[in-house]
């Protein structure tokens, strides 16, 4: 019988760049085997087939994952014209669409400028949305179609990187809960040639960069002390959010549940300090200037 592995107070997150046919599980798993974490979740699933930023929390950096949730994501992506897939990617079942003449790039412009801004988008079958408890690529890997609602999103960016051989490499920024493969789909079906994705790279989540994060294999690579160096503090998450600094008092009435009146600040969350500069958490700050704490880390 093996020893129970010696798990520790590890807090910050780890900004991984998982390579391809690494699914996010196995990503997590690794960083939790790396670090001994009491506590470690992604924020965020990609696809096996997916690389690309992939922020690992742990311990109390878990607490404040579900913000980053929230955030806008910005992606590479390569759309293969004259196809269709089961699933979407190159995972599902690929059919050839006889195509006669493939859209010039005027034409192609056109098409990606129309999915520009806010639009409905119906979930894909094989995704890891629920129902009934299961995620719904459960039922599609038995042939099963389940009544999806479609969600509001936003792409706020779209570009052509680049046409050539009859793919189409674009970047694409948009809101949380927008599926590209779906997006690829859809290019190809208002084409009239049929799409599917055969490359995707996630590039930011909020504030956060693939510039910053290190590649899974390099991590397994590095000593201790080196990996130590890679964990980064907790509110790296949460850059987007404003600042405020409060005094001694106020931590205090801040950690014992009391509300406090807060002048010169706009209505929104914030990230939380104490006078010594020292991350206490999110605050929600209404119109009228009362301060309430959202979510507080543990602290001494």
């Amino acid at each position: 019988m093996k020893p129970k592995r010696t798990r520790f107070d590890v807090n910050g997150v780890v900004l991984v760049d998982k390579p391809l046919g690494y699914s996010s599980n196995q990503t997590l798993a690794l960083v939790k085997k790396y670090f001994n974490p009491k506590k470690a979740g992604h924020t965020g699933t990609l696809d096996p087939l997916a690389t690309g930023l992939l922020p690992v929390c742990l311990g109390e950096a878990t607490k404040f994952s579900s913000f980053l949730l929230e955030s806008d994501k910005s992606y590479e992506a390569s759309i293969k014209l004259g196809f269709i897939s089961s699933t979407g990617d190159s995972e599902g079942e690929i059919e050839c669409i006889k195509i006669k003449n493939f859209p010039t790039l005027g034409e192609v412009q056109k098409v990606i400028n129309s999915f520009l801004g806010y639009q409905e988008q119906l979930p894909p079958m094989f995704s890891a949305l629920k129902f009934k408890g299961k995620p719904l690529y459960e039922y599609a890997r038995k042939g099963e179609n389940i009544d999806r609602k479609k969600r509001k999103i936003n792409i706020t960016s779209l570009k052509i990187k680049e046409y050539k051989d009859n793919i189409i490499h674009i970047n694409v920024s948009c809101s949380k809960g927008t599926y590209i493969r779906v997006l690829a789909n859809d290019i190809g079906a208002c084409l009239k040639t049929g799409g599917y994705l055969v490359g995707l790279r996630r590039l930011a989540i909020g504030k956060i960069t693939i510039k910053e994060a290190v590649n899974i294999n390099l991590i397994e690579e590095m000593n201790t002390q080196s990996r130590k160096d890679l964990i980064q503090p907790i509110d790296t998450l949460i850059r987007e959010f404003g600042k405020i600094i409060l005094e001694e008092k106020d931590v205090k009435a801040i950690k014992d549940g009391r509300t406090l009146l807060i002048k010169n600040y706009g209505e929104g969350i914030y990230r939380l300090y104490a006078n010594e500069d020292i991350f206490l958490g999110l605050g929600s700050l209404d119109l009228n200037g009362y301060l309430k704490a959202k979510r507080l880390r543990a602290t001494n």
